[in-house]
């Protein structure tokens, strides 16, 4: 990607490493060189895999189009000569197709020569392609007209019509021109689906503020921030890396990533995410996640690889694609022969007319451009909605969900929960509670224990490191503090270490029907006391619930917390079924059991204890706001962390299969059809043949309708 501006190397090229040079071929993704060239398997133009922000002109379209453009003439001229070069009697007998042959000549070896180097690559490397019958096609008819101008005493008297044997230069210029024009509209198209990557690179701004040590600020190129600068964003600016709000207040416009029209209020301690707009006020941050690591060129990476994945319906039309070539050819042969043998006089003119007719309106590109191209379109369209498929089976999978399992905090709650209340058994005090609490929860990723260490400091509680930390992933974590053997969670790990709740028991419940979470504390083996912790419902999360249920999904609820607490918050959201205080090993055997009943089952979940569940699932559906191990897990990522992408993507899921069976279906039926058209086989009823001109056209209109139907996916509606 030499020609993307520095300060994108940084979001994107950084990121991919070589693949900012290295070229693939969009029907088979496993074709991969380090640069420009043609697939060795369909002959098709390769691509990069990272397209360039300002990419310059395709090499390959600009050849097509002066190749095009000079030998159009020619081919206008042949084919009026050939058409009515008799009625007008502008040439005699012979002496017209020597005119012809030196028209069309320049239009089949210069104009169509770069078909004929592909389609004898196809026969050397065994791998018979579109190439291979628009070769054969072409090459048939011209050098049967040749034969014909040259050596005219070798036909038949049959053969002779009107003082000359008849032939078919201008159908051969005219396939030649055809397909010219066919893939010029093609490459111009499949430029189209890499708009969306080229979008996501130029969000990125070109320069940071930077507020220096001595407080002086300058303007620098992106590529020059590093972690832990102080950036300052000014009105109407956008966010230059990802980061950590200092100081100010403002709204910041995130709907190019997340997908969410309304500004997001931001003040000290927010995080903010590179390229998103600051709307008003200024604000002072420090810089976290640069480069390769910004949430941006991580999209970018995942949206790049998602669109150069091969969908599951790929697969048959791959296998029948395999022998779809070997059998079009059989059926030119048998289509020759059998006219030549068996069809009225000239039965051997008719049978090369069929015979070339077959091979060029069989091609088999539609068939593999089918579903590349709306994987393309459908994982870009994803992106500027704040969803990120993994690849493109993730995309086939999610249409199919019956059952979607999620997890309580931060999925269906903001995730950012607020210190409540501190209970203190007898002979315990609650700051002591709190200090040892937080001091082992220094080491949690858990968004409750995060609460809990901001309370204390805000208390202003010397925090201690522990000696030792371990987390018993979804029920707790334990270690020794200060010299005192703590564990903190939830009813599950109290049970596992022979802990007696019932002191607090009463409390506990009474907290948890307000959904309000409790974690117990233990002290070298003696309950001390819990924490109470409250995390307030998106406000988005009862809609998305009510509107998947529309459409038959049955929700259910796994989370680590208290049942009572999980039932409080299920009942605000009205989802009937609940799971609470699981393991992670709980919600992955929830997952397998369902998927056992004949459940297809998704999990949408943000942390490391839903990672196992995230996996089993059929799709797991990662929130952008979560862990690494979570979105690693996952084959479906939403970057702004709420349920209504689930929306989105499964809307955009149901489109994109529609389209690909869309495009499946007309490739199958337009082949089905045109071949027995182009044999002849309506002849006795029509008494008219397929013309090879006009199966060129049709050749042509048919890849080029495959991938304009796939960009129609751009359209799909937000949700």
């Amino acid at each position: 990607m030499s020609d993307t501006p520095a300060h994108l190397h940084h979001s994107a090229a950084a990121l991919s490493g070589d693949m900012a040079t290295e070229y693939t071929c969009p029907m088979h993704p496993e074709i991969r060189q380090p640069g420009p060239g043609t697939c060795p398997k369909c002959g098709m133009t390769l691509e990069a895999v990272m397209p360039a922000l300002e990419e310059e002109d395709n090499p390959e379209l600009k050849d097509f189009t002066r190749r095009f453009w000079w030998s159009l003439p020619l081919t206008v001229i042949v084919t009026v000569l050939a058409m009515a070069g008799h009625a007008l009697s502008l040439f005699h007998g012979v002496t017209q197709n020597f005119v012809e042959f030196f028209l069309a000549t320049p239009v089949v070896l210069w104009a169509g020569w770069p078909f004929f180097v592909r389609g004898v690559a196809s026969v050397r490397q065994r791998s018979p392609n579109m190439w291979t019958l628009i070769g054969l096609g072409t090459a048939a008819a011209y050098l049967y007209s040749v034969a014909a101008t040259f050596w005219p005493g070798g036909f038949p008297a049959t053969f002779m019509q009107e003082g000359r044997i008849g032939v078919y230069f201008e159908a051969a210029a005219v396939i030649i021109s055809l397909t010219l024009l066919g893939q010029m509209l093609e490459l111009k198209a499949r430029s189209q689906t890499s708009a969306a990557i080229k979008s996501l690179l130029g969000l990125s701004p070109k320069t940071a503020r930077r507020i220096n040590a001595d407080g002086q600020e300058q303007d620098i190129p992106l590529s020059h921030v590093h972690r832990g600068d102080h950036l300052r964003i000014r009105p109407g600016e956008k966010v230059p890396v990802d980061g950590t709000v200092l100081e100010g207040e403002s709204a910041v416009d995130e709907s190019m990533l997340t997908g969410e029209p309304v500004p997001v209020i931001k003040r000290a301690g927010d995080s903010l995410i590179g390229a998103t707009i600051n709307t008003h006020g200024s604000l002072v941050m420090t810089a976290q996640k640069v480069g390769a690591e910004t949430v941006l060129a991580q999209i970018v990476q995942m949206v790049a690889r998602a669109q150069r994945s091969k969908a599951p319906m790929q697969r048959m039309a791959d296998l029948i694609a395999g022998y779809f070539v070997m059998g079009v050819i059989a059926i030119a042969v048998l289509t020759f022969f059998g006219w030549g043998l068996l069809g009225p006089e000239p039965g051997w003119v008719f049978g090369l007319i069929n015979a070339v007719a077959v091979l060029i309106i069989a091609c088999p590109c539609a068939l593999g451009l089918a579903t590349p191209m709306s994987i393309m379109v459908s994982t870009g369209k994803a992106a500027s909605l704040g969803v990120l498929f993994r690849d493109a089976s993730a995309i086939e999978n999610l249409c199919r969900i019956d059952t979607l399992i999620v997890d309580k905090t931060g999925t269906l709650t903001e995730g950012r929960p607020a210190f409540h209340s501190v209970k203190a058994t007898q002979g315990f005090d609650g700051r002591q509670v709190l200090l040892l609490a937080a001091s082992l929860d220094q080491g949690s990723e858990h968004p409750l224990a995060h609460a809990i260490v901001d309370h204390a400091r805000s208390e202003h509680l010397e925090l201690i490191k522990p000696a030792s930390f371990e987390s018993a992933s979804g029920i707790g974590v334990s270690g020794r503090v200060d010299g005192k053997l703590v564990h903190l969670g939830n009813t599950a790990l109290m049970n596992a270490v022979s802990i007696n709740v019932y002191p607090l028991q009463q409390q506990a419940e009474q907290l948890r029907a307000q959904g309000i979470s409790i974690i117990y504390m233990a002290i070298d083996g003696v309950l001390a006391g819990l924490l109470a912790v409250s995390d307030p419902i998106k406000p988005t999360s009862r809609e998305a619930v009510n509107r998947l249920k529309a459409h038959d999904i049955k929700i259910i609820m796994a989370t680590g917390d208290g049942l009572t607490t999980a039932r409080a918050v299920a009942m605000e959201m009205g989802i009937e079924e609940v799971h609470g205080e699981v393991k992670p090993e709980d919600k992955e055997r929830l997952v397998a059991d369902l998927q056992r009943d004949g459940r297809q089952v998704a999990m949408a979940g943000d942390g490391i204890n839903d990672a196992p569940a995230l996996a089993r699932a059929n799709v797991g559906i990662a929130m952008g706001t979560g862990t690494d191990v979570a979105m690693n897990s996952a084959q479906l990522t939403l970057v702004k962390g709420d349920l209504m992408g689930i929306l989105r993507a499964r809307t955009l899921s149901v489109a994109t299969v529609r389209n690909m069976r869309q495009n499946l279906g007309f490739a199958f039926l337009y082949n089905s059809m045109g071949i027995p058209l182009a044999a002849g086989l309506l002849y006795p009823l029509t008494g008219h043949l397929l013309s090879p001109m006009i199966a060129a056209i049709a050749m042509s209109v048919s890849s080029a309708s495959v991938v304009f139907n796939a960009l129609r996916l751009r359209n799909t509606p937000a949700q």
